[in-house]
């Protein structure tokens, strides 16, 4: 029982304690809030003032940006406004000013009506003072104006003929005279710069022995050993009563070298036989050919030309045994060659071209196989297959007029080989065709009207006209002299240039008895 009472009074005390707990809780609570209300009232205004502050600091900022575009805006209509008060200004005095320029294009114009009235009664005039001056001058010469005006022109025609004359003719003489002092001076220089030896090569080689008993060796027993020779050479070998010498003739100036070569070494080894004369031949032949290409070789060095052909390169090496009109024709091209850089040089061309078409400008007289075509022609095919240039391959193939020169190397290839063949000592022409040529030059000068005699002088360089002074007059002879030299160069063939003088002379033969 008395555990039941403690328990009931320890549950009575336990409840009391909670009791009190809460109460004194809940007054806390309440106190609590109070506070947070308070602070919330107090946050509230103030965060209410301060929404009015930036409420009002808004309307502030606003209220000033509108004052200020409004001001901007009245400072632009005021700035509109003076501008076009200024415009208006403007306007104003344009328009007095076109009001005084009207006024004085209008007075302008009434002057000019004015004058031009005046000068076309001025002009009625003069055409009618004209008209009484032409029938007085037509009544005074008993011409009509028509035949006057024709005797008129007539008249003109003949002094603008005669002043026309006098002009070219005075042109020419100038332009004459510069043309040769320059083009002498480009000649004899590069003549004098070249200046090289010709050797002169016929058809036969005279090959001398040390006495008549080598005759015998070489002739052999019944002919065989010279005809062993005739057969592997191609050349004819000629023994005759010429002491201590023997003739070796033929058409191929190679073949007679090796003849030539041949016969030298078996004399000296003094062993001559059939089989032994083949096989000297044959090493003589290779020999020759690579001298061939040696030649070849070292004149291309020599010259400064690269990127030959072999082919083309034997064939300027076969050209030392070449002669034209007794020219050697290697000795010809290297001239020609060094002439047409120095005057490639002298005219701003390419030297090196021009040396190169020079080199191989006769190529066509050596060839391997003999094709009827002109020599030039045949070589411009030759360049053209070793892949020679253009301009080169016609040089080559024009220096003789046989095709169209295209380019500027042909005319200078064509000069300069016609200054290597036809300077003095460099070809031996043949007679009949040298007097041939100046029969032609002479002929073909007396075939003109007027003409009395005609001479060839300096070999053919000149031509010398005389005709009738009652046939021709002074001022034909220029006509005659111009067409002569044009026919020339048209017709005939010829080295160098030819230099036409018409004479004309009046005389007067008197006897005193």
């Amino acid at each position: 029982m008395d555990i039941f009472l403690y328990i009931l009074i320890g549950v009575v005390a336990a409840a009391a304690g909670v009791g009190a707990a809460v109460f004194y809780q809940t007054r806390n609570a309440k106190t609590r809030a109070k506070l947070i209300l308070a602070d919330a009232e107090r946050e509230a205004d103030d965060l209410r003032r301060s929404r009015e502050l930036e409420g009002r600091e808004e309307a502030l900022r606003i209220t000033a940006e509108a004052e200020k575009a409004a001001n901007q805006r009245l400072a632009k209509v005021q700035s509109n406004e003076s501008r076009i008060k200024q415009r208006e200004l403007q306007l104003n005095q344009q328009q007095s000013e076109n009001a005084r320029a009207r006024n004085e294009i209008e007075a302008a114009k009434n002057a000019l009506d004015a004058q031009t009235a005046n000068l076309d009664a001025r002009a009625a005039e003069l055409d009618r003072m004209h008209s009484q001056a032409v029938e007085q001058l037509e009544r005074i010469s008993g011409l009509s104006s028509d035949e006057a005006r024709t005797k008129l022109i007539e008249s003109l025609k003949d002094e603008a003929k005669t002043a026309a004359a006098s002009y070219i003719n005075d042109i020419m003489d100038d332009a004459r005279m510069t043309a040769n002092k320059e083009a002498k001076r480009i000649v004899v220089q590069s003549i004098q710069r070249v200046a090289t030896e010709t050797a002169i090569e016929n058809s036969v080689t005279v090959f001398h022995i040390d006495s008549d008993e080598i005759k015998g060796r070489i002739i052999g027993r019944e002919g065989r050993n010279i005809r062993a020779l005739e057969a592997a050479t191609g050349i004819e070998i000629i023994v005759d009563d010429t002491p201590e010498a023997i003739v070796l003739s033929g058409f191929d100036p190679v073949r007679r070298e090796i003849a030539r070569l041949a016969l030298h070494q078996l004399v000296t080894d003094g062993r001559i036989h059939p089989a032994r004369i083949e096989e000297v031949v044959a090493k003589v032949r290779r020999q020759i050919e690579e001298e061939i290409i040696e030649t070849g070789k070292r004149t291309a060095i020599d010259l400064g030309i690269h990127g030959l052909h072999p082919d083309l390169i034997r064939l300027v090496g076969k050209m030392k045994y070449r002669s034209s009109y007794g020219q050697n024709l290697l000795q010809h091209s290297r001239e020609t060659a060094n002439l047409c850089a120095i005057m490639a040089a002298e005219l701003g061309l390419n030297p090196k071209k021009a040396r190169r078409a020079g080199l191989l400008h006769d190529i066509g007289k050596v060839p391997d196989e003999e094709p009827e075509l002109p020599h030039a022609l045949l070589g411009m095919k030759l360049a053209e297959k070793y892949k020679e240039k253009p301009d080169i391959c016609n040089a080559i193939g024009a220096h003789h007029d046989e095709i169209e020169q295209t380019s500027l190397l042909a005319p200078i290839v064509q000069v300069c080989d016609a200054i290597s063949g036809a300077r003095p000592g460099a070809r031996r022409e043949i007679v009949e065709a040298y007097i041939k040529r100046l029969n032609d030059l002479e002929q073909l000068a007396l075939s003109y009207p007027g003409v009395v005699k005609t001479y060839a002088i300096q070999a053919g360089r000149e031509l010398r006209v005389i005709v009738g002074a009652d046939k021709i007059d002074d001022v034909e002879t220029e006509k005659l002299s111009a067409e002569i030299a044009k026919r020339i160069q048209d017709e005939m063939t010829y080295p160098g240039q030819v230099k036409i003088t018409v004479i004309r002379e009046t005389r007067s033969v008197a006897f005193a008895k």
